[in-house]
């Protein structure tokens, strides 16, 4: 094994990382750069053929459907009801909630509800700003608390979107007859959550008010950990309701904080903090009306994932694969009549008689929505294409089969050399590194699950082994999300800040270290109570 080909291979990832940190570039622009380096690479050092890069490219851009074409629809979503006037209703409404109790209010708006909408598609760091803003919050707090409030849940967003990507990438690795379940990598992922929702707690309560936010919030904070945990560990024991963690997660504490504040005696809706404009706009705008759109999404995605028997036809027999298109012939499955953008989008065609919205407004949706979406759309598909080539380089179609290493497998055995029994306390700081460059915890999966898994094989681990590293890459990943540029600065841009997220950066840079430390040493724990070295 050479140690050309392995400094070759971190090239095209060291490129990635200057163009985003020195050249301050976007992650769209730097993931063209980093595709065009990684095709290079694999083209002249790895013998990889043109055909095979551009199958694995495509393959790639197909992978990060269950990513990309949620940011589209979840956007398309958001225009949409930021135009009928919807969105602004919801932000009155969510402006008189636990006014009297900050620590609750957190936990309710930044844990619970933002769960609860990322885990449907929509995007807590475009929604929640202009909301905490009118809240009174300041820029900082609104850019980063959005950030950071659903990252123990990354995992479960988007529909579960990172761990069927994990299911599949692992599924696809381990070969026919040995896969996995989503319960069976559910029951491994879900350990992390208490601990994890905990810590993010406790860093939301540092950002608004240090110390005496958190001697005034700490019951909360615990109360919220334990509530996803033991809500995370009923969903994980079944395959239909793990992709619904998120949603059931959300919901569940935003009732226990509810209840929390009437146990305390505390107001749960404060309508006196309303000016009379708002009040004029609440009588004005029904308030069912302006979360149909969610309502319905809601409804469709319990109605497909509860039933077992429509769960399994659509996530098992309805795979609607692409075939023929990737260098090893292996189908591409879909599961377009499953996957939550379809339904995004349906929800939206569902609300139309309920929001009626005039002819301008769906024109100024449209415009709007091709203004927002195609740049963080290509963004989230551009590093599943890196992933994937660096996945099939050195792959030759005339013998199906890989004549040179490829850049996954030299990654994995330079890591099982170096780390050997260490190598779970060092995982999720690569799933950071990824989160951050890729600024999604399911393009970190796909980018870098199968050289952790790789990895953990050659370490000799069993497949509990593999499942507890692959999640420590994971949560590393969802733990990104606190740093990303590109979340940070979606954060900023919707309420007109851009800038503002370098000042989040600095102060978030210590917190993902520190959560990111913690999860390395559960992963460590995780695998000693299992016997794995």
């Amino acid at each position: 094994m050479s140690i050309t080909a392995f400094v070759l291979t971190l090239l095209p990832i060291v490129i990635i990382l200057c163009m985003l940190i020195i050249f301050r570039q976007a992650a769209d622009i730097s993931g063209i750069v980093g595709w065009a380096a990684i095709a290079l690479v694999a083209l002249f050092f790895f013998n990889t053929s043109i055909e095979v890069i551009l199958r694995s490219t495509a393959a790639g851009f197909i992978r990060s459907f269950s990513v990309s074409l949620i940011v589209a629809t979840s956007l398309l979503q958001m225009a949409y009801m930021e135009k009928t006037g919807a969105l602004k209703r919801i932000i009155i409404f969510i402006k008189t909630i636990a006014s009297d109790n900050r620590a609750v209010q957190i936990m309710m708006i930044n844990i619970g509800f933002g769960t609860l909408m990322v885990a449907v598609g929509a995007t807590p760091v475009s929604l929640l700003p202009p909301i905490l803003l009118a809240m009174g919050y300041s820029t900082y707090v609104a850019i980063a608390l959005p950030a950071i409030g659903y990252d123990a849940l990354c995992t479960y967003a988007l529909l579960g979107a990172p761990i069927v990507v994990f299911v599949d990438i692992a599924n696809s690795f381990l070969g026919k007859g040995n896969e996995i379940s989503l319960h069976q990598a559910g029951m491994v992922f879900f350990m992390f959550l208490p601990l994890v929702s905990t810590l993010i707690g406790f860093c939301m309560l540092w950002i608004v008010g240090k110390w005496k936010a958190i001697k005034e919030g700490w019951l909360p904070c615990l109360i919220t950990g334990t509530v996803i945990g033991v809500v995370a560990y009923f969903t994980n024991q079944f395959d239909n309701l793990v992709v619904l963690t998120g949603v059931l997660c959300g919901v569940a504490v935003i009732i226990t904080m509810a209840i929390y504040l009437l146990v305390t005696g505390k107001k749960i809706i404060d309508r006196s903090r309303l000016t009379d404009e708002e009040l004029a706009y609440e009588k004005q705008y029904p308030l069912w009306k302006a979360l149909m759109p969610w309502i319905l999404l809601i409804i469709c995605i319990l109605a497909l994932n509860i039933p077992k028997d429509i769960f399994n036809y659509l996530y098992r027999t309805m795979k609607l694969p692409i075939l023929g298109l990737t260098a090893d012939g292996k189908p591409l499955d879909t599961r377009a009549l499953w996957q939550a953008y379809t339904w995004i989008f349906v929800s939206i065609i569902l609300s139309l008689p309920f929001l009626r919205p005039n002819g301008k407004q769906i024109k100024e949706t449209f415009a709007i929505w091709l203004k927002r979406a195609p740049r963080p759309v290509f963004a989230a598909a551009v590093f599943f294409a890196i992933g994937e080539v660096m996945n099939m380089s050195g792959f030759s179609m005339a013998t199906n089969k890989f004549e040179v290493a490829s850049m996954v497998k030299t990654l994995a055995d330079y890591s099982a050399q170096f780390f050997h029994n260490t190598y779970g306390g060092v995982v999720a700081f690569i799933g950071l590194f990824g989160g951050f460059i890729t600024g999604s915890e399911a393009s970190t999966i796909a980018m870098f699950a199968k050289y952790t898994l790789t990895t953990a094989k050659n370490l000799e681990m069993p497949l509990t082994g593999l499942i507890i590293i692959t999640a420590g890459l994971a949560f590393g990943g969802g733990l990104a999300s606190v740093i990303s540029p590109a979340k940070l600065q979606n954060a900023a841009a919707s309420i007109d800040k851009i800038g503002e997220e370098n000042k989040v950066i600095r102060v978030a840079f210590v917190f993902s270290l520190i959560l990111t430390t913690v999860t390395s040493a559960f992963v460590l724990l995780l695998l000693a109570i299992n016997k794995i070295a």
